[in-house]
């Protein structure tokens, strides 16, 4: 079994710091099944490639099997021994990749600590994986996370064609990632388009699936398939990883109008999901984080975080040297926690970030300072009548140099065929404003607190209706406070 990695960030050989592996030396680790390798085929400062080989020994394998009494059908006396699945891709890779590269899984870096924090361009390639549900399938559970994938059927028999492809793909992934969630993503989806485990898959699997996919699994649109593959199928043990899933969805992402139609804002021109665009939910964090970047914030306050969505992507860009998120739910905020990794993460990294409870409608000193703050679709939670204490806390006690507030477009609802007239997006919103209501709101609090304010639509927009998600980024004017003073 082999896999590459390469990148052509510079110095590209700054791969072997976030792997942990020299790219001068042949690295050898055994395995239950056999023995891993690590070596470098290239590295330069443009262009370094990692490859990890895993020798399967049939014998060790074959004992493996026999302990555990395995009733696969490879599993017969001889067919353990002569068959070809234990050499493509399978959980036997995934699991020597997080025995060889666990601080790299982990995204740690005693050399490199920023830029395992850094998202940077990445090409990962299997040569040979099977794939139980063909090219289609491996699109439909890498694209969603970012990768543009290719794909390439194996035939059975390259003297004839007429034979058809098999269940084996050549897969090729690029993208812009953190090197740790790529390697986590890897992981998870090897064995689960190979539809089988080497090993008995039990309970603690659970919490092995759900480590692993921390910040991508909740949200994935084949959170199910990828759930019950990776648990062997197992109902009893995927249910338990779906209903925990579920918590974390609900925490992270209140408002990605997945209960009305996921795909409606990413459909096609016949109505079809297009499974290489990324989500409402996403392009609206990407949006926010580009305000924050231009506005040159470096400390940052996320104002009703949940379960921290955009806090994990804030923690991720070394340029935000101090992170808090804020939430009244407790509970909320022992789920972003959870998905930050806080107690797994190293104190350097650990002391950028900051955890409070705290009402959004009562003054907290705490929260003075800071350079930006982030209402990211929460304004629509309170009930209008509220709206003035929230305005009050923000932009008239915290005062951030920069506050960014999105919030649902309701005029964009009728694209969404399973939303009856009149009904909000989320049960829990209180109101949904018109593109009219939302500037009349932002221009009078930037009147009454001294900023100024720009607004702007996120996602596909509609040109009768809009975009989806209304964003605006409000900007303290230092000249008018200090006018006033």
């Amino acid at each position: 079994m082999l896999l590459t990695l390469t990148t052509t960030h510079r110095p590209a050989t700054d791969l072997g710091h976030l792997l942990v592996k020299h790219p001068d030396r042949v690295q050898s680790f055994d395995l239950p099944a056999g023995a891993a390798h690590v070596f470098y085929p290239e590295a330069d400062e443009a262009r370094c490639t990692a490859a990890l080989l895993v020798e399967v020994d049939p014998l060790k394998l074959g004992a493996g099997r026999g302990r555990r009494q395995a009733t696969a059908p490879e599993g017969f006396t001889l067919g353990q021994y002569v068959n070809d699945r234990p050499y493509a891709a399978s959980s036997l890779l995934s699991s020597a990749l997080a025995k060889v590269f666990r601080s790299a899984l982990r995204g740690e870096s005693r050399d490199r600590a920023e830029l395992a924090a850094t998202a940077i361009p990445l090409t990962v390639r299997v040569p040979v994986l099977r794939c139980r549900g063909g090219v289609d399938l491996a699109v439909r559970v890498f694209a969603p996370l970012g990768w543009t994938v290719t794909a390439t059927p194996i035939p059975l028999d390259e003297a004839y064609p007429e034979w058809g492809d098999s269940r084996y793909v050549d897969l090729t992934l690029t993208g812009t990632l953190r090197l740790a969630d790529a390697l986590n993503h890897l992981y998870v989806l090897l064995p689960v388009l190979d539809d089988a485990k080497h090993y008995w898959v039990a309970p603690d699997e659970v919490d092995k699936l759900l480590r692993a996919g921390s910040g991508w699994l909740a949200g994935h649109p084949e959170r199910g398939l990828i759930t019950r593959r990776y648990l062997a199928h197992r109902r009893a043990l995927a249910g338990a990883a779906l209903a925990r899933l579920a918590e974390l969805r609900l925490a992270d992402e209140p408002d990605a109008d997945d209960s009305i139609d996921p795909t409606a804002d990413d459909a096609g021109p016949a109505g079809e999901a297009d499974p290489r665009r990324a989500s409402l939910a996403v392009r609206r964090r990407e949006a926010v984080l580009a305000a924050l970047r231009d506005s040159g914030a470096s400390r940052v306050v996320d104002l009703g975080c949940g379960g921290g969505a955009l806090l994990t992507a804030l923690v991720a860009d070394r340029r935000f040297t101090e992170v808090v998120g804020v939430d009244v739910s407790d509970r909320a905020l022992g789920l972003a926690a959870r998905r930050l990794r806080l107690d797994r993460l190293p104190e350097r990294q650990r002391d950028r970030i900051h955890l409070r409870q705290s009402a959004l409608t009562y003054r907290d000193d705490r929260l003075r300072g800071y350079d930006a703050a982030v209402l990211m679709e929460v304004v629509e939670h309170l009930d209008p009548p509220r709206l003035p204490a929230l305005e009050d806390a923000v932009f008239g006690h915290a005062r951030p140099g920069t506050v960014v507030v999105t919030t649902p477009n309701v005029e964009y609802n009728v694209r969404y065929e399973g939303l009856a007239p009149g009904r909000f997006r989320h049960a829990d919103h209180r109101f949904e404003w018109t593109r009219a209501e939302f500037a009349a709101w932002v221009e009078r609090v930037a009147a009454a607190h001294g900023y100024t304010a720009t607004i702007t639509g996120v996602g596909d927009a509609d040109p009768g209706l809009g975009a989806p998600t209304q964003m605006a980024v409000l900007t303290r004017d230092d000249r008018k406070e200090e006018t006033n003073r």
